[in-house]
């Protein structure tokens, strides 16, 4: 079976023990109105249930909202768990808005990123 040329499909989660999703929630609407199909996990989302999620849901792309300073080891841990379950074709980006990311931004960066690899 080939690549769907549907919408691209992204996990959202919020990794972590903090407990304001707002900012994952802006980012979950904003793919979601650019077209794009979005699964939103949630709060409190550990890297393995975001990683299994990504992969159960075909994904394209995970976006993490992580608070500062927690995203270093948070990205690293999602992105090796990609690799260990081969599934390293998933992209994976994220931060805070807080940080100087607009929802335009992030909607152009997923565009751009994903959708050039999707299917390559």
């Amino acid at each position: 079976m080939g690549v769907a040329a549907g919408p691209i499909r992204v996990v959202v989660a919020k990794p972590g023990l903090d407990g304001d999703d707002r900012e994952a929630e802006m980012i979950a609407r904003a793919l979601r109105d650019a077209g794009m199909e979005v699964i939103y996990t949630g709060l409190h989302q550990t890297p393995e249930q975001i990683v299994g999620t990504a992969i159960q849901e075909d994904a394209d792309a995970i976006g993490l909202s992580t608070p500062s300073g927690a995203h270093n080891t948070l990205f690293a841990a999602v992105v090796d768990l990609l690799r260990e379950h081969d599934a390293a074709d998933i992209k994976v980006f994220g931060g805070e808005i807080a940080s100087g990311a607009t929802t335009a931004s992030v909607v152009e960066w997923v565009r751009l990123n994903v959708r050039e690899s999707a299917g390559a």
